[in-house]
């Protein structure tokens, strides 16, 4: 029988088999050359790679969901903007990681997208665009659609190229010395979650921050997210309720679009013994803000989405100690 190890990406030929290493499907493995010699796999040596290069960031953090269109992405960018309201007091670095090409999230933060500069040590990060007047230096970014000619260009990459550029991203990438890097990846749990937990977690992950929304149909697929994390040992920092409830910005009645018939993520995380961090409610003027490309939490800050946000803040922070303590 053919060896296939069992952290091999999707259609995988197997060590042992005489096409390992040749055929399409080990385009972009980063073990490609190693199978095609004949010689037998060790450890892949890109987890040493990245526990190198991530030697010096204090805090790896990231965002899961096992569904999709549960406001992962802005999240994450809203979790990055207000931290870097807090380190105009402290002086904190913070950057972000983007896994995946998502446009509309890139009309808000970046507006277009612009080659990656490569220096003498790696590719060097790309900081956000200086007309988003709350932008600092120390807030930056990286993402697969600064690679693509075009916004419109599309990704059609096989499971083995994917987890290559993940380990090219976490190896390669310049970081320098940080606080924070947040990583927002894709739904589900796929090879890039398996490629990302194989790395982080030899690189002192700090833990992930599970979004969900209140219906039944989002905390099936969560469960089974939260129980993918635990099987490959990613610290739980905690769940959050995104699209709780709208709140109407003018008469302040509060309106359940989405009905949590199972008592939500509060229930979900009481039962499956994880932090609840809290929810946050809709405000149409959030897809107006990140359409405008203004920053939301500073232009709304009574807003209960915005009141919501922060303490939810205070408490991945709080987690984050937390964990460095243990």
């Amino acid at each position: 029988m053919t060896d296939i190890p069992n952290d091999a990406p999707e259609h995988c030929p197997g060590t042992q088999s005489e096409s390992a290493g040749k055929v399409s499907a080990c385009q972009g493995c980063p073990n490609q050359s190693i199978c095609s010699s004949g010689v037998t796999r060790g450890p892949d040596p890109g987890i040493e790679l990245v526990r190198n290069r991530l030697e010096s960031v204090k805090y790896k953090i990231l965002v899961l969901s096992g569904k999709g269109g549960v406001g992962k992405s802005t999240f994450t960018s809203f979790l990055l903007v207000d931290w870097q309201l807090v380190i105009l007091i402290e002086m904190w670095q913070f950057w972000i990681l983007i896994f995946v090409d998502l446009p509309y999230h890139e009309l808000w933060v970046w507006q277009e997208s612009k080659s990656i500069r490569v220096v003498q040590d790696g590719l060097q990060y790309l900081s956000l665009l200086p007309r988003l007047n709350y932008v600092e230096d120390n807030l930056s970014v990286m993402s697969i659609g600064f690679l693509l000619a075009s916004p419109d260009d599309a990704i059609i990459w096989r499971g083995p190229k994917k987890n290559g550029m993940i380990r090219q991203f976490l190896s390669e990438v310049d970081w320098g010395s940080l606080d924070f890097l947040v990583i927002d990846t894709p739904p589900g749990t796929s090879d890039e979650h398996l490629s990302a937990a194989q790395y982080l977690m030899n690189a002192d992950l700090t833990g992930a921050v599970v979004l969900t929304t209140p219906h039944e149909v989002a905390l099936l697929d969560v469960r089974k997210e939260i129980d993918f994390c635990r099987k490959v040992n990613i610290p739980l920092l905690g769940v959050v309720e995104n699209m709780a409830a709208f709140v109407c910005p003018n008469c302040k009645t509060e309106t359940d679009i989405f009905p949590a018939q199972t008592g939500g993520a509060s229930k979900m995380a009481d039962e499956l013994k994880i932090p609840f961090l809290g929810s946050v409610p809709l405000d149409p003027r959030l897809a107006r803000s990140c359409d405008e490309g203004t920053n939301f939490l500073t232009d709304i800050p009574d807003s209960p989405a915005t009141k919501a946000f922060n303490k939810i803040l205070e408490g991945i922070v709080e987690a984050c100690e937390t964990s460095r303590k243990c």
